[in-house]
């Protein structure tokens, strides 16, 4: 594994390992992927896509929890 790349998470800067995906990044988060959106750098990535989608450095990523209710 490489040196790590810093992107931004929710306004947040961090350090993620180098080929990371954004579904991996989920799991460190502690999430289910069934249950966030995900944007980076401005446009939303597909859940199918989550776990082809490397993180670069740079890259700008909001991750929003949905929560159902009723």
């Amino acid at each position: 594994m490489g040196v790590g790349v810093r992107v931004v998470v929710n306004g947040e800067e961090r350090e993620v390992a180098d080929g990371m995906t954004v579904g991996a990044l989920i799991r460190v988060l502690e999430l289910t992927s069934e249950r966030v959106a995900v944007e980076r750098n401005g446009r939303i990535v597909a859940r199918a896509e989550h776990e082809r989608t490397v993180l670069v450095e740079g890259d700008r990523l909001e991750v929003v929890t949905l929560v159902g209710g009723g």
